[in-house]
């Protein structure tokens, strides 16, 4: 039985007893994430630094996760089988064969090399406003004032309303000037590309689940969506740092690439497990909205990210996200068998709790299950 929430107003008085986890800095200037600077120095600010119990650990056993041939209609059965089997303990899974060509998911790190290999300043053209999930984030310095990645990052919105929409060429012409027209057209491609085939994995999603193949094909086909690009720069003392904290993707689904530097690594079995760089594949996981919508079936994983002295590591990350109005709800074939573990919600309600009153993390959809309860917010 769907949990549909009625419209309230939420006090000043309600506003102040929202998780927050840290999403403000105290009084002090937040620092400034220049890597070429701060690797002159021979020990890393202190909000950089991690609690001992979450410092990276070395020498780590890889993940054995499943290969998914797209390419042949012949395999569907055995590829949607071996998605559950890697969905219902960890939700991480290898795209092979997936028809998107070397030459775009080259340009796509040429030219992310491009971008952050500029002075900061050029970088901050496209700085990233509070509340908002779009632009250049250093370290996000301006939310977060202690654990902080040792990363920059470029992320823009992708819409697939609109056939024809050129959000992503639009984003950079705009944000950074005409000069960066031949970014736009690569990343616009490559979006386009991503939402191809994340629509084409929704259907193994389907068959996986025991619900029709269109079901989730039809709920993103218009699916409003976030291209980010990760730049995790050579750090002196990685021991003592993350790249990317441990976490649970808020989004529907993830499709990753890779460069050739190591640095993914996933937590399964209370124990952290590496997924080494493919250059043919797409690492995808499930994110947490996803699993709101396989009713808990299917699991959002806690990852995270490593650095290292030698090697700048870079990565593509496209979250497939659902359109803004759409409801998020399990289908009726998954209801029948299992009790509703979540509230509906939308999207933007998710990704606005994310970006103002809570630091992702794993419990970060059970939190907001929580308050989206208690607050009794609309949808």
């Amino acid at each position: 039985m769907a949990i549909i929430c009625t419209t309230t107003t939420t006090s000043p008085a309600e506003k102040e007893q929202e998780p927050k986890q840290s999403l403000e800095n105290d009084e002090t200037p937040p620092i400034i994430f220049n890597p070429s600077l701060l690797n002159l120095q021979s020990q890393i600010p202190n909000q950089f630094i991690w609690p001992d119990e979450e410092k990276p650990t070395i020498d780590i056993p890889e993940l054995k996760v499943p290969f998914i041939d797209i390419s042949s209609q012949d395999s569907t059965l055995e590829a949607s089988r071996l998605i559950a089997e890697a969905c219902t303990k960890h939700g991480f899974f290898l795209v092979v064969n997936h028809g998107v060509s070397e030459s775009l998911i080259s340009d796509g790190h040429r030219f992310m090399e491009r971008f952050f290999d500029m002075p900061l300043a050029g970088k901050q053209r496209a700085q990233r406003k509070p509340g908002e999930s779009s632009g250049y984030a250093s370290s996000f310095t301006g939310r977060f004032s202690t654990k902080l990645p040792w990363k920059e990052t470029l992320s823009f919105r992708f819409s697939n309303e609109n056939n024809g929409s050129k959000i992503v060429q639009d984003y950079f012409s705009d944000t950074l000037g005409q000069e960066f027209e031949q970014f736009g057209n690569v990343y616009q491609e490559y979006c386009e590309a991503m939402s191809s085939l994340s629509l084409k994995i929704m259907e193994l999603l389907g068959l996986s689940l025991g619900v029709n193949r269109d079901y989730f094909r039809g709920f993103f086909e218009e699916n409003d969506s976030i291209m980010r690009l990760n730049h995790y720069p050579p750090c002196q003392t990685p021991d003592l740092t993350l790249g990317t904290g441990p976490h649970c993707d808020p989004s529907s689904l993830t499709i990753l690439h890779q460069d050739h530097v190591n640095g993914l690594q996933v937590f399964v079995d209370n124990q952290w497990r590496s997924i080494p760089p493919n250059p043919k594949a797409f690492v995808v996981n499930i994110g947490d909205t996803f699993m709101a919508l396989s009713n808990g079936i299917f699991k959002s994983c806690l990852h995270r990210a490593v650095v290292n002295r030698e090697s700048a590591r870079k990565s593509m990350a496209f979250f497939l996200c659902p359109k803004r109005d759409k409801v998020v709800k399990p289908p009726s074939e998954i209801l029948d068998k299992t009790p509703r573990r979540y509230p509906d919600f939308t999207w933007p309600m998710f990704l606005e709790f994310t970006q103002k009153h809570y630091r992702a993390d794993e419990n970060t959809l059970d939190s907001f299950s929580n308050w989206v309860i208690t607050n009794k917010s609309p949808i």
